[in-house]
């Protein structure tokens, strides 16, 4: 097993003591980044995260980056970052197609800025070229992997590539989950499990997920593709509300467009139909969110105990 030193980002998290950490190969395009020490000192880190981000030049809303006042705001979604301890992305990076050009003219004059504290995981216009070619070559992650980050274990997943219950993604994960001792578990990846938008009532596809998570008492689900912000209550895998069970975020909102929300689902608590970034408060054995529109404006906002 190769294992190599390197540190969190590409430099320690501002807010963190102690954040060596080991890059771990796994084989099957995963790796775990296990820190020796995490434990927080001071206020708790803050990240933000956010899908669904950049238009490309090609697109007739892009405007030279300055986009519309209904399309094309990564610019302004960006200015809420300054300040993050870490950037969580929720697929789909650039529309239509993240090739390495685009990413360098729309995406990296913005968000990528914060490149070097950024965790990524792919959506589906991320693979419009060949294996995702442009946004492995940008990212240099893994396809999925883990990584612990102020006492919390944090895994990104791939909705793009196999995912079903035998999957290597999904032994994977569950030889991960069962690998931590961490309090608290978040999760993330492209596409949403459950939505209230267009397509209703979200993807089961990612069932496998949600039970390997489940089992491990894990805390968030963190999800793109739909383009708008909603918060769930708590949930087992098959959608029942339960206080051991996950929440999801859906947080599609990181620029391109801004969609509706047609068929609201049962355990939906929130929805806000605007550009912006949740911002997460980690705490030891509990967090905070606050969702925030390009106004600055707080739309929704809570904290919750680790269970």
């Amino acid at each position: 097993m190769h294992v190599q030193s390197t540190l969190v980002g590409r430099h320690p998290l501002k807010r963190l003591a102690g954040t060596a950490v080991f890059l771990v190969s796994l084989g099957m395009g995963a790796v775990s980044l296990s820190s020796t020490t995490a434990e927080a000192v001071g206020p708790a880190p803050i990240v933000s995260v956010a899908g669904d981000i950049a238009c490309g030049t090609t697109i007739g809303a892009y405007h030279h980056g300055a986009g519309t006042a209904t399309q094309c705001r990564q610019k302004y979604t960006a200015a809420l970052l300054p300040g993050s301890d870490a950037v969580w992305t929720l697929g789909d990076h650039v529309y239509p197609t993240a090739t390495t050009k685009q990413i360098s003219a729309a995406y990296a004059p913005t968000w990528g800025k914060f490149r070097s504290i950024t965790y990524p995981s792919p959506g589906d216009h991320d693979y419009g070229t060949i294996g995702a070619r442009g946004y492995f070559n940008y990212f240099h992650k893994p396809k999925y992997y883990s990584f612990n980050m102020a006492g919390w274990h944090v895994v990104s997943l791939n909705a793009e590539i196999d995912h079903s219950a035998n999957s290597a993604q999904v032994a994977w994960l569950r030889h991960d989950l069962a690998a931590t001792r961490a309090t608290c578990i978040a999760s993330f990846w492209g596409e949403a499990r459950w939505t209230s938008g267009s397509k209703a009532p979200g993807n089961a596809s990612f069932d496998p997920f949600m039970r390997a998570l489940n089992a491990a008492h894990a805390e968030l689900a963190l999800v793109g593709d739909t383009h708008n912000y909603e918060r769930f209550a708590r949930m087992t895998p098959n959608g029942s509300r339960s206080r051991t069970g996950i929440r999801e975020f859906v947080v599609g909102t990181g620029g391109r467009s801004v969609a509706r929300f047609p068929h609201p689902q049962p355990n939906s608590q929130s929805r806000v139909r605007a550009f912006g970034v949740l911002k997460l408060s980690l705490h030891p054995r509990s967090y905070a969110w606050r969702f925030l529109d390009t106004t600055r404006k707080v739309r929704d906002s809570g904290s919750e105990s680790c269970h």
